[in-house]
């Protein structure tokens, strides 16, 4: 079996190019980070914004009871002068009406918080957006050293690489 020989004759170290890999590698594992970040936040965002359009749809839900017994109250109120049975009816949705009022405020208020937080998600999976766009920014102009040799490269790869992190970051707190 032939052994494989592998020669460097000509091939000289290139400390920079190792620094320049090491840095490329850095900013991709960054990235990788980030772009699972941004990902999960938008679908949290979703998911919020679901339950709050499941919750808007049971507050329409418990209005329109709640005008059914409205509607149901004038009716009552019409025959209630000439008929037992409808007085009660009447006073039974008094009832209905104050338990329907309370449970429309109650969905309403958590359809309001799932909106909220949805905002909050896509504000910051926005940041994360950005960073991620960033760091990919930075990640292809480190690698265009390997290309031209030229240490202006790595030097903005860094620049975007670090305000791609702090945006990126800023998503954390936001």
């Amino acid at each position: 079996m032939a052994e494989l020989e592998i020669h460097h004759e000509g091939h000289e170290t290139d400390p920079m190019g190792q620094r320049v890999g090491l840095l490329a590698a850095l900013l991709a594992v960054a990235l990788a980070i980030v772009t699972i970040a941004s990902h999960r936040t938008h679908t949290a965002a979703i998911m919020h914004k679901s339950t709050a359009n499941d919750e808007w749809a049971h507050y329409q839900a418990t209005r329109v009871k709640f005008h059914n017994v409205e509607l149901g109250q004038s009716l009552a109120g019409l025959l209630a002068q000439t008929n037992p049975a409808a007085q009660k009816l009447l006073d039974d949705s008094v009832g209905q009406l104050k338990k329907y009022e309370r449970q429309g405020s109650e969905i309403q208020e958590r359809a309001d918080k799932a909106d909220a937080a949805a905002d909050a998600d896509e504000h910051r999976a926005l940041r994360y957006d950005v960073g991620e766009g960033l760091l990919e920014i930075a990640l292809v102009l480190s690698s265009l050293y390997f290309i031209s040799k030229k240490k202006m490269f790595p030097v903005f790869g860094i620049t975007a690489g670090l305000a791609g992190a702090v945006i990126a970051i800023s998503g954390l707190f936001g």
